[in-house]
């Protein structure tokens, strides 16, 4: 993390002349409930140590200035007209923000911002809300805008929603800003109150498995998923699927879609699993974390129909391997990462049989990544 923050100060002070606030904003994992935030459920996302530091300071020409360092991206732009960027993409989060804020009546003067992440492209450890987060918090502590961390996480959230367009739930602004060091965070999506639980490892970790593909189903998908999850919940006279059970969407099966039904079905199941994954770490049992995490996978394949063929792959080869107690995938899904509960000394000959088998099968290099649990966003002093 020293490295990416020294390389944004130093491109902003060689750049722009002044000494800048130094912002970190990690990525997440999301242990189990997948899809389940935007209706209303729980989720158990973390902040990791991969992240994105936004170098920020005040400008003092009429234009306001954004670098990307991975990407070579330079912007220069004006706060008073801002336009989604199609050459640009990365810089439609900032503006997004930009324009909540304004929305809000919240004074900006002009800035100049660098960025600088190492959070992988497209693992599905949600960059975009890192970015976010990362931003806000620089604005808000350039312009002494008090705004509280809840309300910067939903001008996030509504940046990606009104400028990005995708209609994400709250979970990934909400890990990346609130995370904890060696927890995981138990968030209920409709009080947006979370519980953090410690983790008792024993002797296993976390590893995340990158298919290195995004299919380009990804954003449609997850927003069309979102539509029929509020169809079915508006038959059913609630405003999300939080609300209800099973027996409850069984009285409107034969009114609605099979495809619909099993999505909503997924989702309440989803809930509940979430809700059993807390009480397997309170109680230290690993093996049933496991096995709940599998269960979701199953879910995400079968019923919420949002994985691939490189991500089931994936997850079937973890399942023949004694020392992995749970696998699936992580985030919207069409690709992006596997998150995987394995034994510490079974997971250097698991990473080499997976990586060899998966090249075999795709032509393709998967890339497996190490994670610690983090603080959520910061600034660096």
């Amino acid at each position: 993390m020293n490295l990416i923050i020294q390389e944004a100060k130093q491109t902003y002070i060689n750049t722009f002349k002044n000494e800048p606030i130094l912002v970190f904003s990690p990525g997440r994992i999301n242990i189990i409930g997948e899809h389940t935030d935007y209706n209303g459920g729980f989720v158990f996302p973390a902040a990791v140590d991969l992240g994105i530091v936004v170098a920020i300071g005040k400008s003092n020409t009429n234009k306001s200035n954004a670098i990307a360092l991975d990407i070579n991206s330079n912007i220069t732009f004006d706060l008073n007209n801002l336009k989604p960027s199609k050459e640009a993409s990365w810089v439609n989060y900032v503006f997004g923000v930009i324009a909540e804020l304004q929305k809000e009546k919240k004074h900006l003067d002009n800035f100049n911002i660098v960025v600088k992440g190492n959070i992988p492209a497209g693992s599905g450890m949600s960059s975009s809300a890192a970015l976010e987060n990362g931003f806000v918090f620089g604005l808000n502590e350039l312009f002494s805008l008090g705004l509280s961390k809840t309300e910067m996480i939903f001008i996030s959230q509504k940046a990606e929603h009104n400028f990005v367009g995708v209609k994400c739930g709250i979970m990934d602004q909400y890990a990346s800003m609130f995370g904890v060091k060696n927890n995981v965070l138990l968030l209920d999506c409709k009080t947006i109150k979370a519980k953090s639980y410690e983790i008792d490892f024993k002797n296993h970790q976390f590893v995340l498995i990158n298919t290195n593909v995004k299919h380009s189903l990804a954003d449609s998908a997850y927003n069309d998923r979102r539509a029929a999850c509020e169809k079915v919940a508006k038959l059913l006279n609630v405003t999300t699927l939080r609300e209800v059970t099973e027996k409850d969407l069984q009285k409107i099966e034969a009114v609605i879609t099979p495809e619909n039904y099993q999505k909503a079905l997924y989702v309440i199941q989803e809930i509940e699993r979430t809700q059993k994954a807390a009480k397997a770490i309170e109680n230290n049992d690993l093996e049933e974390l496991g096995k709940l995490i599998y269960a979701s996978h199953n879910g995400l394949q079968n019923q919420y129909k949002v994985s691939c063929k490189e991500l089931d792959f994936l997850v079937d080869h973890a399942k023949k391997d004694n020392n992995v107690l749970g696998a699936r995938m992580m985030g919207g899904g069409f690709g992006g990462c596997t998150i995987n509960l394995i034994e510490n000394n079974g997971t250097a000959p698991f990473i080499a049989t997976i990586s060899k088998a998966y090249k075999k099968e795709f032509n393709k290099d998967c890339t497996v990544y190490f994670v610690k649990l983090a603080t959520g966003t910061h600034l660096v002093e």
